[in-house]
């Protein structure tokens, strides 16, 4: 993969200019490995002063306790970048929820046909619901999150679905606008196992990517 090109980003300064930050060293680690870099992490390199708290909020909202298990939130993540045609964050996170739910057909099912995909009921009505949030904002009233809970979910639960829902629809504007672009099927795998293990700490990713062989990549 040492020849490997990537597509530049919308910004040539922002992709250009990154400040030392925990993102830049991802970026030469990735890069003095061959591997295919996240351009996504131009973005928060380029004002880590100010990114670091999105990378921190990304955190919590994905990985501190939750009723949604870590699995399903990234699933609505996935689910909403999808219903917004966003194809990086479409497959970064099909890839990470795949790694915690266990298998990738079901991601993708539930993100193609979500009425036949062997979800239960009740996650299927947290995924419509995030869809409906995405797609059709002003439509959303309180009956929503009523059914919601006639299903057994507490305001806790649907509170963390509004968050990630709407965390991923800035996400998915963020990066789109951007021109941040999907990498291989095996590069977002990849980094979906990073993800699923090490969480949105930019440093042990870093870390756990510097201990990986070249031929993960290859």
């Amino acid at each position: 993969m040492s020849s490997l090109k990537q597509q530049p980003i919308f910004l040539p300064d922002v992709e250009n200019n990154p400040e030392p930050s925990r993102y830049l060293d991802l970026i030469r680690t990735s890069q003095s490995a061959g591997r295919e870099t996240w351009n996504i992490w131009y973005l928060f390199a380029f004002r880590p002063q100010m990114t670091q708290h999105l990378a921190r909020f990304t955190q919590g909202v994905m990985r501190e306790s939750s009723p949604l298990s870590p699995g399903l939130r990234e699933l609505i993540a996935a689910y909403t970048s999808y219903v917004n045609e966003c194809e990086f964050c479409t497959k970064a996170h099909v890839a990470v929820a795949a790694e915690l739910l266990g298998s990738e057909d079901l991601v993708w099912t539930a993100l193609r046909n979500l009425d036949s995909s062997s979800l239960k009921e009740d996650e299927k009505a947290l995924l419509r619901f995030a869809g409906k949030v995405t797609s059709d904002l002003p439509s959303v009233t309180e009956a929503d999150v009523k059914a919601l809970r006639v299903l057994g979910w507490n305001d806790e639960s649907i509170y963390y679905t509004i968050t990630v829902c709407a965390l991923f629809n800035f996400y998915n504007r963020w990066i789109t606008a951007s021109g941040v672009h999907a990498v291989s099927d095996e590069g977002h795998r990849m980094h979906g196992k990073v993800l699923a293990q090490k969480g949105y700490d930019p440093q042990l990713r870093e870390r756990h990517l510097s201990t990986l062989g070249r031929s993960s990549d290859e």
